[in-house]
């Protein structure tokens, strides 16, 4: 008998933690206008970068590289075409930073960032994967311009 109220007891719960609501604060505007999903989620590629083979040496031209691959950031978040992107800390696999993509296309990711000056120049590369994340990260960009006090 214990038993059986066990079953019972589980079947109840596990039918109310997996049943679905509709938020009450849903947007269909909002969640037309950047392609989300029922789940506020939508496809981007997200982008490793790696350090690259070219060993460059030279300051001046570094700098100048790295001034292009900000350039480009900037352009391609304008375009609201780059969602996220930043380096990350120190690690053991030669990764230099992340780039989320807002495009499910993988040809399309790569031509977008043709124009990277680190990426033309070997300084880093790419590793491209496609991801599934919430919708909302294309605003990420509108926000930063109210916070960020200087630019690069």
């Amino acid at each position: 008998m214990r038993l059986v109220i066990l079953i019972a007891i589980l079947l109840f719960v596990n039918a109310n933690v997996n049943a679905q609501s509709t938020n009450k604060e849903y947007d269909s505007v909002l969640a037309k206008k950047l392609n989300a999903d029922a789940y506020g989620m939508k496809k981007y590629y997200l982008v490793l970068l790696k350090t690259g083979t070219a060993n460059i040496t030279d300051k001046a031209k570094l700098d100048s590289i790295f001034t292009g691959h900000m350039k480009n950031i900037q352009w391609l978040a304008s375009q609201n075409k780059l969602v996220v992107a930043g380096p990350l800390g120190k690690n053991d696999n030669n990764y230099e930073g992340i780039f989320i993509l807002n495009t499910e296309s993988k040809k399309e990711a790569e031509k977008m960032l043709e124009t990277d000056t680190a990426l033309h120049s070997k300084v880093l590369t790419a590793e491209y994967y496609l991801w599934y994340g919430s919708a909302a990260l294309q605003e990420t960009s509108g926000i930063h311009k109210k916070i960020e006090k200087e630019h690069f």
